[in-house]
């Protein structure tokens, strides 16, 4: 059964963006490096010029790697532009949105329009099998979590507080306990954490 991973870089004061979407300092980290972030067959080594430190590397690359399905909010596809039918990591992609996929959206493309956070997850591991399903922070990440469908936190913090934004929790606010960190890697200029969901 596959592993349900809420993930995103993240301020040291808890936010993934500003409130007008703009991340700052928070992505400084996958480009000070010497090492590219390779992925899988891609023509481009550095898919975007993305070059990071071994450490980060030899953590990031293989946890990518891990990915089956992602699950994200129908604000991060239109941002991206669903990142043209090709997700940065998985083959598969779940949206949470009571939109249909864009007219003439691709249709080879492995998208999946889901009006149901739930449903979203349950769908998102099917298509990942054994693999893992990754969870984008914020909102929708933050509904998953409340409803105690995340396994897993995991979390790049990068030395910034941007003071006010987008929460990594969404709109969480009740107490949720997580375990020790499992994962605790010290990259240039973030720090990479994941736990475990306490059930």
């Amino acid at each position: 059964m596959s592993t349900v991973v809420m993930h995103n870089v993240v301020s040291v004061d808890g936010f993934i963006a500003d409130a007008n979407d703009d991340v700052g300092p928070l992505f400084e980290w996958y480009f000070n490096g010497d090492v590219p972030l390779v992925a899988g067959e891609m023509e481009d080594p550095a898919p975007g010029g993305m070059r990071i430190s071994q450490v980060s590397h030899d953590y990031i690359r293989p946890t990518w790697d891990a990915i089956g399905s992602m699950v994200i909010g129908r604000h991060l596809f239109d941002m991206t532009n669903g990142w043209e039918g090709r997700p940065p990591t998985g083959e598969h992609v779940v949206v949470v949105s009571h939109r249909p996929a864009p007219d003439g959206w691709h249709p080879e493309a492995s998208y999946f329009f889901v009006d149901d956070v739930a449903r979203a997850i349950a769908k998102a591991k099917e298509l990942a099998g054994e693999r893992t399903v990754a969870v984008a922070a914020g909102d929708v990440g933050g509904q998953a979590f409340a409803l105690g469908l995340i396994d897993e936190v995991a979390m790049d913090v990068a030395p910034v507080v941007l003071g006010s934004g987008k929460r990594y929790f969404g709109s969480v606010d009740t107490q949720h306990l997580l375990e020790d960190p499992h994962v605790v890697v010290q990259g240039d200029r973030v720090l990479h954490l994941r736990y475990r969901v306490r059930r």
